[in-house]
């Protein structure tokens, strides 16, 4: 469970997750509704992508963004929730120092690539819609390039930085995290070490992505708004881009505001209930990635017709083959 160090000082090389101690006689049951997301995650944002793919239609800058959108969201929630469902199932809660480690860096560097994606959407609907003339010169795929180097630069070196500080930490008191994957401030509040660095950084994070992003992605849709309610005569128009935009902004918001609230409640000794804390931070990673497919394919008339054209020609195929008799040779 602990090694000595290098100053002669115990630190532990294991942890145990428990998160909800309270449902651990229950924990199987548990399972099952997690199981279920993981499921409707893995599936909603598949068939997204699978639908993008095939349809040249959709072969555009917007849907692109939501493919990678997709990606993002499976990845993150495939970091935390199969390790989260072997403790629930087989009480296998334990974890190394640097598995741990692994586990925050993906966990917290998929989730800024998540918001730089928000932004990137939000921006290019706000060219579409305020400057629309200027659309193919604005989004091209050197704006892409030039997206991809900034996402990598700035998610990379930023959870880099924070896992590093994390993993220089001595762990000599308690090995059990209360949290249910190794979210950042639950390891480091573990440490015997002065975690100044390490809260420093956890609000560096905040005000690179929340304080910058945010304000950003409002404005857009402020913009788009204005836009909109401006060029739309007809009050179903003017209530459908309000909805559209509306329903975008809560997401992102509840997004941003429980992603804050859980890095922040360590660093501003915010007193919130651990089991609480532990859930937000699971609506933090799941809800995105569940409703995300909902937002953007259910509810996008272009995907939603795209999904049913491609059902309807696969269950003509499949209708085709069982009722065509197959031809006997002619004696």
């Amino acid at each position: 469970m602990s090694q000595v160090s290098s100053g002669g000082n115990f630190s532990h090389s294991t942890f145990v997750f428990r998160g909800f101690p309270e449902l651990q006689s229950h924990r199987r049951l548990v399972a099952l509704p997690l199981s279920m997301c993981y499921v409707s995650v893995l599936l909603g944002n598949s068939v997204l992508v699978y639908v993008v793919r095939c349809l040249e239609t959709l072969h555009s800058p917007m849907y692109f963004l939501i493919c990678m959108l997709c990606a993002v969201d499976i990845l993150v929630v495939t970091t935390i929730v199969p390790k989260m469902l072997l403790g629930l199932l087989f009480d296998r809660s334990e974890i190394s120092l640097v598995g741990c480690l692994i586990q925050m860096f993906f966990t917290h560097f998929l989730s800024s690539v998540e918001s730089t994606l928000l932004l990137a959407m939000a921006l290019d609907r706000y060219v579409a819609v305020c400057k629309p003339l200027r659309y193919a010169e604005i989004i091209n795929w050197s704006m892409f390039a030039k997206l991809l180097v900034f996402t990598l630069v700035r998610s990379g070196s930023i959870m880099a930085t924070l896992v590093a500080l994390a993993g220089s930490l001595h762990f000599c008191g308690s090995a059990t995290i209360q949290h249910c994957y190794c979210d950042h401030m639950a390891l480091v509040s573990l440490a015997c070490d002065n975690t100044d660095r390490s809260s420093a950084a956890g609000l560096a994070v905040i005000v690179c992505f929340v304080g910058v992003d945010i304000p950003l992605i409002f404005l857009s849709y402020v913009k788009i708004l204005n836009v909109v309610l401006q060029a739309s005569a007809a009050g179903e128009d003017r209530w459908k881009a309000f909805h559209t935009c509306g329903t975008h902004l809560i997401i992102m918001m509840c997004f941003y505001l429980v992603g804050s609230v859980t890095f922040l409640s360590h660093n501003l000794n915010i007193s919130i209930p651990t089991s609480v804390n532990t859930f937000m931070g699971l609506v933090y990673i799941l809800f995105p990635a569940t409703v995300n497919p909902i937002i953007y394919g259910v509810r996008t008339k272009e995907i939603r017709n795209g999904f049913f054209r491609i059902f309807k020609v696969r269950a003509k195929k499949i209708m085709t083959v069982k009722v065509c008799p197959t031809s006997k040779p002619e004696r």
